[in-house]
């Protein structure tokens, strides 16, 4: 189904531009029409752009009419332009049909389109980490010639469903020290262990949220499933901001927290056995509510499609987890 993808830079420059033209062409090559905004390769200090060229863009990209607006990747930036965003303008894109995608930075852009308006965003790939990834520009198409890696099959078959408008959940398999649920059972016969209903999806990048906490684009959500992942970051940093969120009282508002991937940290021998296994043990014992692993999104290939703002039931079973938000649209 062929789609009209508008490409944007809301955040930091693209510094690898063979991953920006791979990431282009896979699209190509999948059957959709991309359109690249005139500021998608505009540098300026880390920047893609001054903050006045990064705003133009982001309302450039809700006034185009595209189906899906994609940002080219994360960084940093959109923290510092959050009060110069047309709210409006991008709900009613929103309400038109347009599909905001986007993954790490983004967490910034999609909290306040939240807590300003409550319209649905959808965490997921970035053009250059998602579709950009590895070999020539040329090359893409290459399937049976083992020239290059092509894009996660989870990821493209996630998206693909989002812009058919047929995504309606995801399931996975937590971690296996995962302890037994948090909440009373009434499991009888095929019914799950734990049947969580009408959570509002929100979340995204740990510290991107953190950051956000006494702002005005900082989500005030009830009864909400928190999904957290980060890169970089080592444990007791994941385990500090958690702490922040719980010491605000974000986390007892919740009915469940599920942590997706962290990725690309190093533990020190100081550590002593300290890692993030410790962490998801400590937080459990601070929480009355299940605190879920392994959720596939992160900064990793391998990454499903989540609704923002949306209403999900989140079912439990065991290790088996499967968050469900029916159709959206």
């Amino acid at each position: 189904m062929k789609k009209h993808i508008y490409v944007y830079s809301p955040s930091g420059a693209v510094r690898d531009r063979a991953a920006f033209k791979r990431g282009v062409a896979r699209l190509q090559a999948l059957g959709h029409e991309v359109e690249i905004d005139e500021a998608a390769l505009a540098s300026y200090l880390r920047f893609a752009g001054d903050d006045e060229t990064r705003l133009a863009a982001i309302h450039r990209a809700a006034a185009s009419g595209a189906d899906v607006a994609l940002i080219s990747r994360g960084g940093y930036g959109l923290s510092r332009i959050l009060g110069g965003i047309h709210y409006k303008k991008v709900a009613k894109a929103i309400d038109q049909g347009m599909l905001f995608v986007g993954i790490s930075d983004f967490t910034a852009f999609q909290s306040a389109v939240l807590a300003r308006t409550g319209a649905i965003t959808w965490a997921g790939p970035a053009l250059c980490e998602g579709f950009g990834v590895g070999g020539k520009p040329d090359a893409v198409e290459g399937h049976g010639h083992g020239e290059v890696p092509l894009p996660d099959d989870i990821m493209e078959d996630c998206f693909d469903d989002l812009i058919r408008g047929q995504g309606e959940g995801t399931g996975w398999r937590q971690d296996r020290e995962r302890p037994p649920a948090l909440v009373d059972s009434t499991a009888s016969g095929d019914e799950p262990a734990v049947r969580l209903k009408d959570g509002i999806i929100w979340g995204g990048n740990l510290s991107l949220l953190t950051s956000l906490l006494g702002t005005p684009y900082f989500p005030q959500i009830k009864g909400g499933i928190l999904f957290l992942e980060d890169v970089a970051e080592h444990p007791y940093r994941i385990e500090r901001m958690l702490t922040q969120l719980l010491h605000a009282g974000v986390l007892a508002r919740q009915k469940a927290i599920v942590l997706g991937q962290f990725t690309e940290f190093k533990l020190v021998p100081h550590d002593r056995g300290y890692k993030l296994a410790s962490v998801v043990d400590w937080l459990r014992q601070h929480v009355k509510i299940p605190v879920v692993t392994n959720l596939p999104y992160g900064h990793v290939a391998t990454k499903v499609l989540l609704p923002v703002g949306a209403k999900a039931d989140l079912l439990l079973d065991g290790r088996d987890a499967l968050l469900f938000w029916g159709h959206i649209g």
